[in-house]
């Protein structure tokens, strides 16, 4: 049978116990100095705050609007043409009681043309008349022929003007003509609705040789 009963312990015993209490006194002190200069190097430089003012907003002008253009008009379209129908007039049925007969108007006479006064011409008044002497040197010659006279009659009867239209070829007998009538020859002047008037006459002057 064992016995219990405890032993003293020894001095070296003592020693070793204290020796490993020193330890774990130094190692804990150790340990609390360390985590502490840790602890002061850990902790970082008080934090500085600085309150940033933004810069003031610059007011910026808004651009100016665009120019209105006005848009250009639309083009003329004429108005189409309406072609409305009148509606004929509405059949008007009348009883026809009494019946006129209307005779139509008579016709107008045509009115009468304009007077033309009645003209009648002159003429050689050959009771009255006297024959021009034949041209002595044109009857030496021989010279005979027919000239066309255009003589005015005045309403006396006398031949205000005589000239020739026709030359008879020989100049003496054309002269002696000329002289001959308004000299020797009578007319009977034209009328006018019976009333004497001046006309211009034309007659054939024979010059013949007997």
């Amino acid at each position: 049978m064992i016995s219990t009963a405890q032993q003293p312990m020894s001095p070296g015993r003592i020693a070793g116990i204290g020796l490993v209490i020193l330890l774990h006194i130094a190692l804990i002190y150790a340990l609390i100095s360390g985590l502490a200069y840790r602890a002061v190097e850990v902790l970082p430089n008080p934090i500085e705050t600085k309150i940033i003012t933004p810069p003031a907003e610059q007011k910026t002008e808004p651009p100016p609007p665009p120019p209105n253009f006005a848009p250009p008009p639309p083009p003329f379209v004429p108005p189409p043409e309406i072609n409305i129908a009148t509606p004929p007039p509405p059949a008007v049925s009348t009883a026809i009681t009494n019946v006129t007969p209307v005779r139509p108007p008579a016709p107008t006479p045509p009115a009468p043309p304009p007077h033309e006064p009645v003209k009648i011409g002159p003429h050689v008044d050959v009771a009255a008349s006297q024959q021009p002497e034949y041209p002595p040197v044109s009857r030496r010659l021989g010279e005979q022929g027919t000239v066309i006279l255009e003589v005015m009659v005045e309403p006396n009867g006398r031949a205000s003007s005589v000239k020739i239209v026709q030359s008879s070829g020989f100049p003496r007998l054309d002269q002696a003509a000329v002289a001959g009538v308004t000299a020797n020859y009578r007319f009977s002047p034209g009328t006018l609705d019976g009333k004497p008037a001046a006309m211009p006459f034309t007659f054939k002057f024979t010059w013949k040789l007997q």
